[in-house]
C-alpha cells in the first residue's frame, strides 16, 4: 500500500513541477519583450517569484523525495532504464536552476536574453519530459 501512496504523491508533485517547467519560461518570453521598470514586468517580476518559489520548487523537491523513496521501495537502481531516467531528471533539475537564475535576472532587471532565447528554452522540458515518461513506461533496458 505504501508503494501505491508514494506513485501518487510522486505523480502529483511532478505534474506540479512540470506545469511549472513549461509556464515560467513562457512568462519570460513575454517579459523579455516589456520595458524595464513597466508596470506590466512588475508584475511578471511577482508571477514569477511566487510560480518558482510557491509551486516550482516545492513541487521538484517532492518530486525527488518521492522518486527516490519509490526506486528505493522497487529496487530500481540496478536497472538501466532507471539511470538513463535518473540522468534526465538530473538535466531536467539543471534546467529547473537555470530558470531560478533567469527569474533572479529578471528580478535585478538584469536580463539580457530575447524573447527568441526563451522560446527555445521552453520547449526543453518537454523534450526531457518525453524521454522520461518513454524510459518509465517502457522500461527498453
Amino acid at each position: 500500500m505504501l508503494y501505491l501512496w508514494l506513485k501518487a504523491f510522486h505523480i502529483m508533485s511532478v505534474i506540479a513541477w512540470m506545469a511549472a517547467m513549461f509556464y515560467l519560461p513562457r512568462l519570460f518570453v513575454y517579459h523579455a519583450q516589456v520595458p524595464v521598470g513597466s508596470e506590466q514586468s512588475e508584475l511578471f517580476k511577482v508571477m514569477e517569484r511566487r510560480l518558482l518559489k510557491a509551486i516550482m520548487t516545492p513541487a521538484m523537491i517532492a518530486s525527488w523525495v518521492f522518486g527516490l523513496w519509490l526506486a528505493i521501495e522497487i529496487g530500481a537502481f540496478s536497472d538501466g532504464w532507471f539511470h538513463a531516467k535518473l540522468t534526465l531528471v538530473l538535466v531536467m533539475s539543471g534546467v529547473h536552476g537555470y530558470l531560478a537564475k533567469c527569474t533572479r535576472s529578471f528580478a535585478a532587471d538584469a536580463n539580457t536574453k530575447g524573447h527568441r532565447h526563451y522560446r527555445i528554452v521552453n520547449e526543453i522540458p518537454t523534450v526531457l519530459m518525453i524521454g522520461i515518461v518513454l524510459l518509465v513506461v517502457l522500461k527498453p533496458f
